[in-house]
């Protein structure tokens, strides 16, 4: 005893069981020892990063944990350190800058939750202490308080449901800012609790927090007070029906009371808050291998400086001139470590080279330009009046350069709006025709009777075995709801409305309905239908067996009026056709494998009569299974398979779910872009086959590789051994005897070749990624991989939700690390979404799970179309161009500063003024790029829509390969010899004024300074397309911004300055006839290669002739280098060539 109380006081319980014990009220059960309150954490939500005391501290750590601010923070230390040639002003300011706008952006972010953070913590709540109702702030409930929640509140916490203002003691809720699901949930009471909650006396025992929002597990002691002195203990189970998670929303329900489980931050919602892994676009990767190159060229120039400085001074009278003699503390330094502080002199010299205003140009640009995306009036849906959603905007770039693309086929290629087609019952065809039934196959009298009583039997299942609810008709045209998704209900006996966690079940129930038996409701444990004959039928429900996708079927177990037991089961066909007997199946089969040939979705009905003995059984295992706090699920799923076992099979339903709207034209646009596109679906193959050629995906012409269990039956051999030569037959099929096909080429440009479809479904995928230890698992995997990605499309079916992202893992991973994308509608999609490299989310009808773990969201799948070949081409381009921009104009600054150290003796004296040094990235040559990565349209996106073949010319990061990287390189070495040749051309005349007077170095450097902005700025006006007037306010504003602030630091006497190195000079400058000369010739013969660029190809690539070609080949015929090549050789000087 006493030991148990000291590990109730350390909170010992907690950490040695996987479970909590809560007492309801926070009142002691009076068959224990003396109440001692657990601890648990309080109800405060926190869901901001920083506060006022650790927010400098954390964020400036986060901060200079990038490699590039912190190479600059260390270059600012150098510079303060050491005697550097350069202000330490010169690197700090702009280091400075990016620092302090980047933590704005974090403290306003943060500070912005901490607001939503007070406003949910300061909610008034109302709590039951003492028999009386107190209002209290949400932040001080504690774990055991009894919570009141009126009508359209949100819940503070995760309660249990004590009690309901309903007869029925059920409540409503809606989960929509949970998981996207504004449909009506229903949640049931505890059994046996006390009406006077006051007196109520009871423990709680459940599982420890855990972030999964549909699972929950737990039981509750009653203790009941019979006689005086005596109680009984009632133990009932506790699911996910009882719990009311925090921030759900009372709806249709008066008032509730419950206690509270789960606090703070240790609530459902809290523990969802865990943000995804960070995905790393292929740009970031190219950004720092250019680094690395430019880091390897800065070390270069500073060894070089700092060699030829020594053997220059290392010539008798250079060391030590007689106008500039060396003091006794020079002479006392080491050699070597006046050596080495050269060499960090130098360093900081040509520091400039690395762009740090860089990351935050690239930050802003992604930030900015995800509002394009949800901006976009074409991605408006009307009938969600939603539009899409950006939830990372890290990725835009990536959006440009997909290779695979993952689908589902459930809600993202078809709209997951099911609608009955027909029914097979015992054998016979039944399609329902203007209120007619016509019946398929031969029936002589005796089987009509048999019929009749097989076909209200059948009908009785689909009224029964569901989880659908009803909405009473009122004033308001009531609809369908599910899972936040409204569909009208074309029903003219009554107005009705269904509410269900999936639209197969409205969808049965409303086909039911057709033939003649309604299905009017669940009112306390009592299911009600209406049958052909208008008599109300009631059934009570004992127990429902729940759907999951590893069973993939449901049960209810009823009980009619005489007293009979009966379950009912309905599931896929490979769930059920074993838990029947086989003659059954014969009758039923043909017409399953017809309808799902036909693309409907299947769906098998079974039924058995439970004995008594046989119920006792079932309800005791369930029962204890429901009580269980470990392995709760594991144990239930036995008891359902020992229950559903021996039944008779009574017939199938075909329900079609057709294609999203453009489905067909998205997938073939895709193909065209070079994507290759795999379905994986957990439907049958059939099916999805089907909708395959539906959305052209398969074509007639295309051969189906089929790796299933079907194909692996042999009796003669092993399945592992049937598995391996299919996969070499299919290999050297596929593979080895296909023709060469260059990188990114697709059917739509091969003709000639034969096409091939892969078809594997879940089990035999088992067997490929997860087979018995042999030899051979390596190879029959490599050969997998080689076939798949051989195939133009690949089917895969029967997928459980981890096999799928297994799939999309492997090719991930394959040679290459091709960019992949998922998209999906469901939580089945959850898991391929986040292992893909970007992840979309549909907005769809099961619920919006896939939403809250995508990168994007958009309402329907024809939006994916231009989401890639519009936006995410121009994405791409935009910030490969602003990438390769602000290296090529930073090695334009520095390469003279460079030269000039050949013409000063090594002594490390700058070129630019230190303010010119400063303002360069910061304010002259950074609005323009930014407005340009956000603008520029270098083709309109008419063209990109309607010539999907534009896009290979971007693939495989095309414009940051190393070869264009080697252009723009080459460019910057050529303008910055230019600038500083032609300069000293210049100064080879030493009179360049009227007076007489000759220039200064600093005159030299300003000369050089003003031809490299204005050079630069140009170039980026050369390569322009789509002009707006942002564009031409900051272009040519920044230009006048130069000129002005030149005027403005050189005309004033600043007393803040020690030494005014520019006082006069610009102006001075540019009183000088030659200065202009040479000003306006050196920035025309430096920019003479773009111009010849643009006007020798203007003919062949014009824009007007483009479009005009493009959309004359809309299906896709053109050849991609007769008229997209030169267009973009124009547009990016040649950066965007691909490289093979």
């Amino acid at each position: 005893m006493l030991r148990r109380r000291i590990n109730r006081l350390c909170g010992g319980d907690e950490k040695r069981l996987d479970s909590r014990t809560i007492y309801v009220g926070n009142r002691p059960c009076p068959d224990t020892e003396a109440f001692i309150p657990s601890k648990f954490c309080d109800n405060r939500i926190v869901s901001s990063k920083y506060t006022v005391w650790n927010f400098l501290p954390k964020n400036l750590f986060e901060q200079f944990r990038r490699i590039a601010n912190f190479y600059f923070l260390i270059i600012f230390l150098v510079q303060v350190i050491v005697d550097t040639p350069t202000s330490p002003v010169t690197s700090g300011l702009p280091l400075f800058f990016v620092i302090t706008v980047t933590a704005i952006k974090q403290g306003y972010e943060d500070w912005l939750r901490h607001k939503a953070d007070k406003e949910v913590n300061k909610y008034l709540v109302t709590v039951l202490e003492d028999g009386r109702s107190v209002r209290k702030e949400s932040e001080k409930i504690k774990v055991g308080d009894v919570v009141e929640v009126v009508e359209d509140e949100t819940f503070p916490c995760d309660l249990i449901l004590l009690e309901s203002s309903r007869e029925d003691g059920t409540c409503f809720v809606t989960t929509a800012s949970l998981d996207g699901e504004s449909n009506h949930k229903t949640h049931y009471t505890v059994s046996d609790t006390e009406k006077d909650l006051q007196a109520l006396t009871a423990t709680i025992e459940c599982e420890q927090p855990q972030p999964d929002l549909y699972k929950f597990v737990g039981r509750m002691h009653i203790y009941q007070q019979e006689q005086e002195q005596e109680q009984e203990l009632v133990v009932r189970s506790l699911g996910p029906e009882n719990l009311l998670l925090k921030g759900a929303t009372l709806k249709n329900t008066k008032k509730i009371y419950g206690v509270s489980v789960y606090t703070g931050m240790e609530t459902k919602m809290a523990l969802n808050y865990q943000g995804k892994s960070q995905k790393r676009s292929a740009v970031e990767k190219s950004i720092n291998a250019f680094l690395l190159v430019y880091l390897c060229i800065l070390i270069s120039k500073a060894i070089v400086c700092t060699t030829l400085k020594y053997v220059w001074q290392s010539k008798a009278g250079q060391d030590e001139p007689w106008y500039n003699q060396k003091t006794q503390k020079e002479k006392d330094t080491n050699m070597y470590l006046k050596m080495f502080t050269d060499f960090l002199s130098f360093m900081v010299l040509f520091n400039f080279i690395i762009p740090v205003s860089m990351y935050v140009t690239v930050e802003m640009q992604k930030f900015l330009g995800s509002f394009f995306i949800t901006w976009d009036k074409d991605f408006f849906d009307p009938e969600i009046e939603e539009g899409a959603l950006v939830n990372t905007s890290d990725l835009n770039e990536e959006l440009g350069q997909v290779e695979y693309v993952f689908t589902d086929k459930t809600g993202t290629l078809t709209q997951n709006n099911m609608e009955f087609i027909e029914c097979c019952i015992d054998g016979f065809q039944y399609r329902y025709r203007d209120t007619l039934s016509e019946v398929d196959g031969p029936v002589n009298n005796q089987q009509q009777n048999a019929g009749q009583e097989k076909e209200e039997l059948f009908l009785r299942a689909l009224c029964l075995c569901h989880t659908v609810q009803v909405k009473e008709a009122g004033s308001e045209v009531l609809v369908d709801e599910v899972d936040g998704m409204d569909g009208l209900l074309p029903q003219p006996e009554q107005e009705t409305g269904f509410i269900a966690s999936s639209p197969d079940e409205i969808a049965l129930v409303k086909g039911a309905m057709k033939y003649g038996f309604t299905f009017l409701g669940l009112e306390s444990k009592c299911m009600k239908i209406k049958n052909r004959q208008n008599d109300i039928e009631e059934y009570k429900l004992l127990h429902v067996l729940n759907f999951d996708p590893v069973r993939r079927r449901m049960s209810v177990i009823v009980q009619n009026n005489s007293g009979e037991t009966l379950l009912f089961c309905k599931g896929a066909d490979s769930s059920i056709f074993p838990r029947v007997r086989p003659e059954e199946v014969d009758r039923i089969r043909m017409h399953v494998e017809r309808n799902a040939t036909d693309g409907y979705r299947t769906l098998c009905v079974a039924y058995k009569k439970l004995s008594a003995e046989e119920y006792a059984m079932a309800d005791a295992g369930l029962m204890e299974a429901r009580l269980a706090l470990q392995d709760r699920e594991e144990r239930l799923i036995s008891v359902y398979n020992q229950v559903e076992t021996g039944m008779s099979l009574i017939g199938a339903t075909a329900v079609e779910d057709r294609l999203q709207e453009e489905a067909a034209e998205t997938m073939e646009a895709l193909q065209g872009a070079g994507m290759k596109v795999w379905v994986l679906t957990g439907d049958k193959m059939e099916t999805a086959k089907s909708t395959c050629y539906a959305c052209r995906l398969f074509q007639r012409g295309t051969e189906l590789l089929e790796l299933t269990v079907r194909t692996l039956k042999d009796e003669d051999k092993k399945r592992d051994v049937k598995l391996k030569e299919l996969l070499q037959e299919y290999y050297k099929k596929a593979v080895l005897d296909a023709p060469p096909v260059r990188p990114g080429v697709t059917r739509s440009w091969s003709t000639a070749n034969q096409d091939y479809g892969f078809i594997v479904d879940g089990a035999t995928l088992s067997l490929v990624m997860n087979p018995p230890c042999d030899d051979d698992a390596s190879q029959n995997k490599s050969f997998f991989l080689q076939i798949c990605q051989s195939c133009t499309a690949v089917l895969c079916c029967r997928m459980a939700p981890l096999q799928k992202a297994q799939i999309v893992k492997m090719v991930k991973n394959s040679k290459g690390s091709p960019i992949t994308l998922s998209i999906g509608d469901g939580a089945n999609d959850v898991s391929m979404i986040l292992e893909a490299h970007v992840g979309i989310g549909i907005k769809g009808k099961e619920g919006r799970q896939a939403v809250r773990n995508s990168d994007y969201a958009i309402p329907k799948l024809k939006h994916l179309k231009k989401l890639l070949l519009a936006h995410g081409h121009l994405y791409y381009v935009r910030i490969a161009h602003l990438v390769q921009y602000f290296f090529y104009k930073n090695l334009c600054f520095i390469l003279p500063q460079f030269l000039y150290q050949f013409f000063c003796g090594y002594s490390q004296q700058p070129l630019y003024d230190a303010a010119y040094l400063t303002m360069y990235n910061i304010c002259f040559t950074s609005m323009p790029i930014l407005a340009y990565s956000l603008l520029e349209q270098h083709i309109s996106i008419e063209i990109l829509l309607h010539n999907a073949a534009l896009y290979r010319e971007i693939a495989n990061n095309a414009m940051l390969r190393w070869r264009p990287f080697l252009y723009w390189t080459l460019l910057g070495i050529f303008q910055g010899l230019m600038f500083f040749f032609g300069v000293r051309f210049l100064f080879s005349n030493p009179a360049l004024q009227d007076n007489g007077q000759v220039f200064g170095n600093w005159s030299y450097g300003t000369i050089v300074f003003t031809v490299l902005v204005f050079t630069v700025t140009l170039k980026l006006a050369l390569d322009t397309r789509h002009w707006t007037w942002i564009n031409h306010f900051v272009i040519w504003g920044s230009l006048a911004f130069y000129v002005f602030f030149s005027f403005f630091w050189g005309g004033i006497i600043w007393p803040f300055l020690k030494q005014q190195r520019l006082y006069f000079v610009f102006a001075n400058m540019l009183s000088s006839v030659s200065a202009w000369l040479v000003i306006i010739i050196l920035i025309l013969l430096s920019l003479l290669p773009e111009i010849l660029l643009v006007v020798l190809r203007k003919p062949r690539g014009h824009h007007s002739q483009q479009k005009k070609q493009s959309q004359s080949n809309v299906g896709g015929n053109q050849s991609p280098e007769s008229s997209t090549r030169p267009l973009l050789m124009r547009t990016f000087s040649d950066e965007s060539s691909p490289v093979v």
